[in-house]
C-alpha cells in the first residue's frame, strides 16, 4: 500500500519550519559506508528542525524505518471503522489513514520515501505482542491500560470510544445484574474482559480472539450478547446487515480514549507519531477540507455537516487541549517534499 504525498510541513508554532524538506537523504551512503547511519539520521533530524539526539535514534523505529523505507502497522482485518478489507480486499479504515499520515511524517524526517505496510493479525492479544517484540512498528485504536503500558508506550489519543453490550433488542437493558449466569462474549485480554469481570463476576464470560468471532457466536446463539467497543460493534453489525440487535446501555459502561500502541522507550518515534496525529486532528478542527473528508469517511460516514461530525470535532478539540496548536507556514522556495509512498 502506498500513502499519498505529504503536504507542506507546517511549524508546530515556533518560527522554524518544523519538518522542512531535508538537505540530506538516507539514500546517500554515510561516511562509514552504512546506509542511514545513526550519525546521518541525527544530521537529518537537525536539518529538519527536529533536534533529535543521536542516542534517541539509535536502534529505534525511526532508524529502522529510515533503513527499510517501510512503516509496519498491525491490526485485525475485520474491525471497522479502524481496519477492514475494502471491495478489492485492500485494507482500509481510520487506522490506515493514521498510518499513512505517520508514514508521511517519517518521510519528512528521514528524507526518503516511506511506504506503509499492513500486517493483519486476527488475535488482538497477539497484535500487542508484535509491537512489543519489534515485528511491527505500531497498532492504532488501542485503549490505554496500565498493564500494556508496562511493556509498550502509547501515542497521544486518536479518538474516544466506550464499552457497550450488543444483543438482540429487548433482551437486556444495560443493567449488569441481568448478566448473572448469562454467556457473554468478550475479546480476551482486553478492557471489555476486565470490565465484565469487575461489574458482573457472576456472568459466564466467553472469550474470543476478536469481535468478529464473538459476533459469529452471537448469530449462532452460542452467547447471549457481546461486550466490546461501541464503534466497532456498531460497524460490524451494520456491515453484516444485523437489524434486530441493540447496543445498551445508552451511556457506555466505560468511556476511554484510544491511541496507537508503540515500542517501549522510543521517544524519537513517539514524537513523530504524535506530531502526525496532532496535524490530522488540528486540520479537522480547523476545517481543512482534505482532513475533514478523510476523517468523516470513517468516524462520521455519510453525514456531512451534522451531529456526528460535530461530535467528532468536539472530541478532537478536547484531545488537542494539552497540545500546542499547529499553524502551517509556507514552504521555503525550492523545497521539495519526499514522497512517502512507493
Amino acid at each position: 500500500m502506498s500513502s499519498p504525498g505529504p503536504s507542506a510541513a507546517p511549524s508546530p508554532g515556533g518560527s522554524a519550519p518544523y519538518g522542512r524538506p531535508l538537505s540530506l537523504s538516507c539514500a546517500e551512503p554515510a561516511a562509514s559506508g552504512a546506509l542511514c547511519s545513526t550519525a546521518t539520521l541525527a544530521a537529518l533530524a537537525v536539518a529538519g528542525g527536529l533536534a533529535l539526539p543521536a542516542a534517541a535514534l539509535a536502534g529505534g523505529a525511526v532508524e529502522r524505518v529510515a533503513r527499510s523505507g517501510e512503516l509496519v502497522l498491525v491490526g485485525p482485518a475485520d474491525a471497522p471503522p479502524l481496519l477492514s478489507g475494502g471491495s478489492q480486499g485492500q485494507p482500509q479504515g481510520y487506522a490506515v489513514l493514521l498510518g499513512e499520515r505517520i508514514a508521511a511524517e517519517l518521510a519528512r524526517a528521514v528524507g526518503r520515501p516511506v511506504r506503509l505496510r499492513l500486517v493483519m493479525e486476527p488475535d488482538l492479544a497477539a497484535t500487542a505482542a508484535r509491537v512489543t517484540a519489534g515485528t511491527a512498528d505500531l497498532a492504532c485504536g488501542i485503549p490505554f491500560s496500565w498493564e500494556a503500558d508496562m511493556t509498550a508506550d502509547f501515542s497521544m489519543p486518536i479518538g474516544v470510544s466506550g464499552l457497550r453490550l450488543l444483543a438482540p433488542a429487548g433482551r437486556f437493558d444495560g443493567n449488569p445484574a441481568a448478566l448473572t449466569g448469562r454467556p457473554i462474549g468478550v475479546v480476551r485480554s482486553t478492557l471489555a474482559e476486565t470490565e465484565l469481570e469487575g461489574m458482573q463476576p457472576e456472568a459466564r464470560l466467553v472469550p474470543f480472539a476478536n469481535l468478529s468471532e464473538a459476533l459469529d457466536a452471537l448469530e449462532a446463539n452460542r452467547v447471549e450478547g457481546v461486550i466490546g467497543d461501541t464503534k466497532v460493534l456498531a460497524a460490524l453489525a451494520r456491515a453484516r446487515g444485523l437489524k434486530d440487535l441493540a447496543l445498551v446501555p445508552d451511556e457506555p459502561f466505560e468511556s476511554y480514549g484510544v491511541a496507537c500502541l508503540l515500542p517501549e522507550n522510543d521517544s524519537a518515534f513517539r514524537n513523530l507519531v504524535d506530531l502526525a496525529i496532532a496535524r490530522l486532528l488540528q486540520g479537522y478542527v480547523d476545517g481543512r477540507p482534505e482532513d475533514v473528508a478523510a476523517v468523516d469517511r470513517w468516524l462520521a460516514p455519510g453525514t456531512g455537516p451534522g451531529a456526528a461530525h460535530e461530535q467528532v470535532d468536539e472530541i478532537f478539540q478536547g484531545l488537542l487541549l494539552g497540545r500546542e496548536a499547529i499553524r502551517p507556514l509556507p514552504a521555503a522556495d525550492g523545497d521539495q517534499q519526499p514522497e512517502p509512498g512507493s
